[in-house]
């Protein structure tokens, strides 16, 4: 006798394509609804990704199960073909009726199973068979069914039946007169790959419960995530140039919430150049309100004299001067704010001392002294610093009188350049030390001329080199400006240096 089996398996393939549709245009979707989407779309594919793979694991599991238990039925009874023996004359099996028929009742198939021995007589062919299901006992004796097996080139393979698919596997084996005889397994893969589907079916269901519950929570905690986003937005919407007093909550340490911190520094930084903004056109208008009226009032009373006309041109010129150093200042100011205000460079400091020195000499009758000189190298804007020195040096003027003392001189150390204008004037109060820098602020010692925006030009160019002006003063014995600044560029040119 002779035994032929083969099993196959076959793997389903998925393929899934995705199309990106275009929006409306102007519909914005909210972000909350993009993270849930974004979200779910994955959490799908995933889970569809899963069903897939379980259901060709299952089926292909039970294929295999179906296969090797057919193959363990062939093989039992190929063993028993080579050694079972008749239990009358105790002699090995000759006719196929006997061999199959002593073989089949010692059998138990499945309730799926039909184990079937079909052997060729004149009249065609005799089947045998062995089931314990009566709808599987009658397909298994049909004769075309049989036929059709029988017939079939190949020792296995699949046929659609009533009953559903069903999977056969034969046994070719000869007797001594020469008849063919097959011995067949057909097994009902119905059941077994029903088990299959309601396993996939109970996880499409756990997956739609998991997507609806993942969407609820999606929503939920995106929310909540992107809640100081919304008050962000609503803040951002409500802010004017009238009202940038509000102020976003900051809770937490994730970068929603740096987001939120870093919105709310910058409307302080918002509110704070609007406020200036406003301030510096409120001073400026009164500042240039004042000559204007002046020169508008001797215009409308001049008259014919001659003398008078001279006088009243002088007061207007003196007036439109005035008036154009304050506008130049204020120039000045504007572009303090700018990138490209000052452009360091390496100077030699006693050189610049000293030019700076032998310029202020032309200010004022005063008894100019070179107080000290630095010796070495700073990385400084020449241009800015020796307009700051030469303002600080007519501040000064301002303060004294024809004669008085003022003192010029520098110094390099510790890395750091310093560049001092002294003078013997009344001084200043300690009171008044934080404001005199301010736009349009006079001391209470305020001297001849001026509108105030000197020492703000100074503190400006200071600044600009992320440096800072010190003031030493006592009232009644003059004061000391001292400009001090990085000699070498700082690690973060864009920090600002506390005065």
């Amino acid at each position: 006798m002779t035994t032929m089996t083969n099993t196959t398996t076959t793997e389903p393939a998925a393929t899934r394509s995705f199309a990106k549709l275009p929006g409306r245009r102007g519909t914005r979707i909210p972000a909350r609804a993009q993270i849930m989407g974004w979200l779910l779309l994955v959490l799908v594919v995933v889970l569809l990704a899963v069903i897939l793979i379980v259901h060709s694991f299952l089926y292909n599991d039970a294929n295999d199960q179906v296969t090797a238990s057919m193959e363990q039925e062939a093989h039992e009874f190929v063993t028993f073909a080579e050694r079972g023996r008749d239990p009358v004359t105790g002699q090995l099996f000759t006719a196929p009726e006997q061999l199959f028929n002593s073989y089949l009742s010692r059998q138990y198939p499945d309730r799926d199973e039909a184990l079937i021995g079909v052997w060729e007589t004149p009249t065609g062919l005799r089947p045998l068979s062995q089931e314990q299901d009566d709808e599987i006992d009658r397909f298994a004796k049909d004769q075309a069914l049989l036929h059709q097996i029988v017939a079939d080139p190949n020792n296995y393979g699949w046929l659609d039946t009533p009953a559903g698919q069903m999977q056969w596997l034969k046994v070719r084996t000869e007797s001594e007169q020469g008849g063919r005889a097959w011995f067949v397994v057909e097994r009902y893969t119905a059941a077994a790959m029903a088990d299959a589907d309601r396993t996939v079916q109970l996880l499409l269901l756990v997956s739609g419960l998991g997507v609806v519950i993942a969407a609820l929570s999606s929503w939920v905690v995106a929310g909540l995530i992107l809640a100081p986003v919304r008050a962000v937005r609503q803040a951002a919407a409500e802010i004017s140039e009238h009202d940038l007093t509000r102020r976003i909550p900051v809770e937490g340490r994730d970068d929603i919430a740096a987001l939120a911190d870093q919105f709310n520094a910058m409307l302080d930084r918002l509110e704070g150049a609007f406020r200036i903004q406003r301030q510096f056109v409120d001073d400026a208008g009164h500042e240039l309100r004042t000559p204007i009226t002046i020169v508008r009032g001797n215009l409308e009373l001049l008259g014919d004299d001659p003398a008078e006309r001279e006088e009243v041109v002088r007061l207007c010129t003196d007036e439109l001067d005035r008036m154009t150093r304050i506008v130049n200042d204020l120039l000045m100011l504007a572009k303090a704010d700018r990138p490209d205000f000052v452009t360091p460079a390496p100077v030699s400091l006693a050189e610049l001392t000293s030019d700076i020195e032998a310029k202020v000499r032309s200010l004022a009758d005063r008894r100019w002294v070179l107080d000290d000189i630095g010796e070495g190298e700073a990385l400084v804007d020449e241009q800015r610093i020796t307009q700051a020195m030469v303002q600080l040096a007519q501040n000064a003027v301002q303060h004294t009188e024809p004669g008085s003392e003022i003192r010029i001189g520098s110094s390099l150390a510790d890395g750091a350049a310093r560049l001092w204008v002294t003078d013997h004037g009344p001084g200043i109060e300690p009171a008044e030390v934080s404001k005199i820098f301010d736009r349009f602020t006079h001391g209470s010692s305020h001297g001849k001329g001026g509108a105030g925006l000197g020492l703000a030009i100074v503190k400006a160019i200071a600044d600009a080199h992320h440096g800072r002006v010190r003031v030493v003063s006592r009232p009644g014995e003059g004061a000391t400006f001292a400009l001090e600044l990085p000699a070498a560029p700082p690690h973060n040119a864009t920090e600002e240096t506390p005065a």
